[in-house]
């Protein structure tokens, strides 16, 4: 290998350090709206001080960063709001061919919902491909407490705030079986552990569901149901689990979770 080769090399990895650095020093300052000192963010990043003052001159320049006061420090600059405000990500588009995989790969419609206050709003839906399946319209509402999809949302809330969400729901089934919430706090503890709701015909006669859910970078909590005619769901229910887990998995990373 030639001089020129090594010394090419050389600068590409030195590039690609200097990025790196400069994201751990952005990631840093994500939530400091106060904005830190040079010496803070050195501490937290693990880099010395004249490494991460270069850096930092680097990104004020560029607007990335500014002042945070006139006595020192910076914080977040302009440049990341209007890059944060143009950046319009499409949920149903980019989550609609990991669906699509999904609902291939188990033969069952899978649906996509958004936790909207005490109830599920229905943004989109990849139909199965047997005859007998379970369809719901796009914008329909879904309660919380008896969807695999519902408890799925409420385990990624604390206890405090299901109980806030629904101290005005009743909680009975479709079958006009009631249930405490305490009974339901215990139920979303175990889904909690693994990540996996079910629904048992609690929402609607005949129609069994499995669920999972995800937050957004902004808190927003999005599910992922598959329901199944009760004739078939005991059959598909372990391995419809088994595959919902990596596809929640996929589109957490894709939304910054």
């Amino acid at each position: 290998m030639n001089d020129v080769n090594v010394e090419s090399r050389r600068r590409a990895g030195s590039g690609i350090q200097v990025i790196s650095r400069a994201a751990s020093i952005l990631r840093a300052l994500r939530d400091e709206r106060e904005g830190l000192s040079l010496a803070q963010i050195a501490e937290r990043v693990r880099l010395p001080r004249s490494t991460v003052q270069r850096i930092v001159q680097a990104l004020v320049t560029e607007r990335l960063l500014m002042a945070a006061s006139p006595t020192g420090g910076v914080r977040l600059g302009a440049e990341i709001a209007a890059l944060a405000n143009n950046l319009k990500i499409d949920v149903v588009q980019v989550a609609h061919p990991h669906l699509a995989k999904l609902a291939e790969q188990i033969g069952e419609t899978v649906d996509l919902a958004v936790l909207r206050g005490d109830h599920l709003l229905f943004l989109d839906q990849i139909a199965g491909t047997h005859r007998l399946r379970a369809v719901s319209a796009i914008g329909e509402q879904f309660p919380l407490h008896s969807t695999a999809n519902g408890k799925a949302s409420l385990a990624l809330l604390s206890d405090a705030d299901i109980r806030q969400r629904l101290k005005n729901t009743r909680l009975v089934t479709a079958r006009g079986k009631a249930r405490t919430i305490e009974s339901l706090l215990q139920e979303i503890g175990e889904i909690r552990r693994t990540g996996i709701a079910y629904d048992r015909e609690e929402h609607s006669p005949g129609i069994c569901a499995v669920g999972t859910a995800f937050a957004d970078q902004a808190g927003t909590i999005y599910a992922i149901s598959v329901p199944v005619p009760v004739g078939r769901a005991a059959a598909v229910e372990k391995r419809t689990a088994e595959l919902l887990l990596p596809a929640r998995d996929r589109l957490r990373l894709l939304f910054g979770s």
